[in-house]
């Protein structure tokens, strides 16, 4: 938690919270996710990796696991703790790069991004950035999870995709909206 607090007084622009998301938020966000039917899930901004933990825990063996972490030092301590699991690949980059390394790991299209991004802070032309790839990587069942702690940019997000469920997630500080995200609507 220290660490976290830490990191937020460095960067508040790209760190969003004074403290991590809880596990009711981290089952909140991933509640949804066929990990049955899926082979590539995208986590941006995992933070300390309190998402990156279940995702791992629940998704099959050969489900290829992309993180991408802009921050050094939450890159580092991620890495230690899962970059020697097998199908997950931890990155040291900003989200809006992720194209590329879509392009490395030879990926078309994804099932599930999952972001503990804060679209509120983050500059527009990089949440503009980040939202189009992640339109564009999305498989046509595919579905962007996000978590907002208001709905200041649901709007924001309504422009990339047309159709956005929220929930409200109170046991976590501060409460928070998860938002899913996805292009098509459901049938």
């Amino acid at each position: 938690m220290f660490k976290f607090i830490k990191e937020f007084i460095k960067n508040p622009k790209f760190i969003g919270a004074v403290a991590p998301s809880s596990e009711y938020l981290a089952e909140k966000m991933i509640e949804d996710i066929n990990f049955k039917e899926c082979n590539c899930i995208i986590e941006y901004g995992p933070g300390t990796g309190v998402f990156t933990e279940k995702l791992i825990a629940r998704k099959k063996e050969n489900t290829l696991l992309l993180v991408i972490e802009n921050n050094k030092e939450f890159y580092e301590n991620l890495f230690s703790m899962y970059g020697y699991k097998e199908n997950v690949k931890i990155i040291n980059d900003g989200a809006e790069n992720i194209k590329k390394y879509l392009k490395e790991y030879n990926i078309k299209q994804v099932d599930y991004v999952v972001s503990g991004l804060p679209f509120t802070v983050l500059p527009v032309s990089i949440s503009n950035a980040i939202l189009k790839n992640t339109k564009d990587i999305l498989s046509n069942e595919g579905e962007f999870i996000t978590f907002q702690y208001s709905l200041l940019k649901k709007n924001f997000l309504e422009k990339y995709f047309n159709n956005v469920k929220v929930t409200k997630a109170m046991i976590n500080l501060p409460p928070a909206y998860v938002l899913k995200c996805r292009v098509r609507e459901e049938l």
